[in-house]
């Protein structure tokens, strides 16, 4: 990736990263897309350049982060499948907003802010694109993993379903728990449980 390339994705991820904070803190309703790019330290055409709503830049976090389980999958050595998968996967969900980001000072807090964020309509539309985008991101590493062919084949589909349906379940457990169980350690679970009834073909 060159250097321009690389800028543009830190100042995605930055907008993205604002976005889900601040919707967190204070409510999506009370969060501006001018709030976001100045957080972001960016103009607000910046914004706009990257993302047609909040709610597309709330869901963007989510999606690169399902992105990096994908990436991350190809980059595995040879072994078994759910393995992989796993190792791939829980890197990025070791703190509430995934690998990387900065840790909430205070995680009830964060958690009940999450908790209002999500049940927003207006963001499970934008979420559901993200989660169908992702999906076929990691189908195509399990076809590459396993041989199959991702357009005749059943199998890679059925797994990259299994791994969001896993993520999902982990964060909505995650985000009911009080005190929240850490959704890295819900995840490893999910996907131990898919391992031992999913066998690779």
């Amino acid at each position: 990736m060159g250097l321009r390339e690389r800028k543009k994705s830190e100042t995605r991820a930055a907008l993205s990263w604002a976005a889900l904070r601040l919707a967190v803190e204070r409510g999506l309703d009370n969060v501006r897309v001018e709030d976001i790019a100045d957080a972001a330290g960016v103009s607000p055409r910046t914004f706009n350049n990257y993302f047609s709503s909040k709610g597309e830049a709330i869901a963007t976090h989510h999606l690169d982060r399902c992105l990096r389980i994908a990436a991350a999958l190809r980059e595995r050595p040879a072994e078994p499948l759910w393995d992989a998968i796993t190792r791939a996967a829980l890197p990025q969900f070791a703190s509430p907003a995934g690998a990387g980001a900065p840790h909430a000072s205070d995680p009830a807090k964060w958690t009940a802010g999450a908790r209002m964020m999500l049940a927003q309509p207006a963001l499970h539309g934008e979420l559901l694109r993200a989660g169908a985008r992702a999906e076929a991101e990691i189908a195509a590493a399990v076809a590459d993993r396993t041989g199959t062919d991702l357009e005749r084949d059943l199998y890679p589909h059925l797994v990259a379903s299994a791994v969001m349906a896993a993520i999902n379940t982990a964060m909505a457990h995650h985000l009911r728990g009080d005190p929240p169980v850490p959704a890295d350690r819900l995840l490893a679970d999910a996907l131990v449980g898919l391992a031992a009834g999913l066998p690779a073909p």
